[in-house]
């Protein structure tokens, strides 16, 4: 605009340094790139803004989190990287938009632009989550496998799966209009409510606000290793760093994941699984080493209510532990509160001395659910009716149970009680 207003200013609207910075700034051009296409920063510009201009405010944000994701995986899961697939056109989001009657963010658009999802192979791109008896593997669906599931009905209206797990058929998915209680653009898990008559009574694990945050949001935790890779695969598992407790030369940590296919608002059932990791200093003495014999565990809820559990061995093991070596398992427990914490001990005793015992702390670390939102249905139809009750809490049955070790990871077998 401003080289229209006088001479000098058209001289000043040409300057290509003022574009170089333009270039790098919304559409991340490297100068290797610029030598390849031969234009000058202004023409490179120009040309990528009659593309992309629509989403100038969103495509860097996104592009870098697409760049950053690739390099990482690229060296550590290089089969998934396999699997996504080239952009889309504009014309092919257009279509879309025509075949569901309604507008895509331009967040989500912009997304696309750079990779159409991937394909419906496992591992899945957005994380995964394995117990004995139970897998869970997100795929990031391509604009039209999405477009075919987008919905209409009562408790899904307009809106768009964003995921999809094969094993399982969870999905998550974005509101593309501000109706039945959820914000434009919010996304969530679905939750049937298993007591109500109404089928359209689901209620919502949100999962993020929009597209944008959503997305950078995973790929930030994936890169900053916030998830770990376990088997080429992206394990949604997340570590604080002060969860981590050291007793002499052994170090205890845990990570911990909520599971919202196997939870439910009503009745209230919270499930969650924890990641231990027992290791042994490789500074310590060999006679250091120790056989792990029993498992304290202290159980509270919101509520503070306390469950104690003790038992033999973790996992159905008795793990032998020494100098340099690690030792991890998971395990998974569940709560009526939307959220809890435990805490306990590991009871040892010595290999060269087997007289001599001693216990291992293990952290206190917190699970706690994500916001949810009470189906619409669900309080039409009877708001006193169906009010959460958290009276129960967790219990310590034989369920869902994993374990791993560092170099000799076993395919999971068997059904071990939990609080393990």
């Amino acid at each position: 605009s401003c080289c229209y207003l006088s001479r000098r200013l058209n001289q000043l609207s040409s300057h290509d340094p003022l574009w170089k910075r333009h270039c790098k700034n919304y559409w991340l051009i490297s100068e290797e790139e610029k030598s390849q296409r031969n234009q000058s920063w202004k023409a490179i510009f120009i040309s990528t803004y009659s593309d992309l201009g629509r989403y100038i405010r969103y495509y860097a944000t996104l592009k870098k989190a697409w760049d950053d994701l690739e390099k990482y995986l690229g060296q550590r899961c290089p089969r998934m990287i396999g699997s996504l697939k080239e952009s889309v056109r504009e014309e092919d989001l257009d279509a879309v938009e025509a075949q569901i009657g309604c507008k895509l963010p331009d967040d989500y658009r912009c997304s696309f632009r750079i990779h159409n999802g991937q394909k419906l192979v496992v591992p899945g791109l957005m994380g995964s989550m394995a117990l004995s008896n139970h897998y869970r593997s997100e795929d990031l669906l391509d604009i039209d496998t999405a477009a075919g599931g987008f919905q209409q009905r009562l408790g899904l209206k307009q809106c768009l799966p964003l995921t999809f797990c094969i094993h399982t058929g969870l999905s998550q998915y974005m509101a593309l209009e501000s109706v039945e209680g959820r914000n434009k653009y919010e996304i969530f898990y679905q939750c049937p409510d298993q007591m109500a008559r109404n089928p359209s009574a689901i209620d919502m694990f949100i999962t993020g606000t929009s597209y944008l945050e959503w997305f950078t949001s995973y790929v930030n935790k994936v890169v900053t290793g916030g998830y770990p890779i376990i088997r080429d695969q992206i394990f949604r598992y997340v570590h604080d760093k002060e969860c981590v407790a050291t007793t002499g030369d052994i170090t205890v940590s845990v990570s911990t994941s909520f599971l919202p296919e196997l939870s439910s608002v009503h009745p209230p059932h919270y499930f969650f699984t924890y990641r231990i990791r027992i290791e042994m200093s490789k500074d310590a003495l060999p006679e250091k080493a120790c056989q792990l014999d029993s498992r304290y565990w202290r159980i509270t809820n919101a509520k503070g209510d306390v469950e104690e559990v003790q038992g033999p061995g973790v996992v159905g093991e008795f793990p032998i532990i020494s100098p340099g070596r690690v030792y991890e398992y998971t395990s998974c427990t569940t709560f009526s509160t939307t959220s809890g914490y435990m805490e306990g001990y590991y009871t040892f005793h010595c290999l060269y001395y087997k007289d001599k015992f001693f216990n291992v702390t293990i952290p206190r670390f917190h699970m706690v659910c994500p916001t949810f939102k009470v189906s619409t249905a669900r309080m039409e139809t009877n708001h006193n009716e169906y009010a959460v009750d958290e009276e129960e809490d967790s219990t310590d049955t034989d369920e869902y149970e994993d374990r791993r070790r560092v170099l000799d990871i076993p395919a999971p077998s068997g059904r071990c009680p939990r609080h393990t």
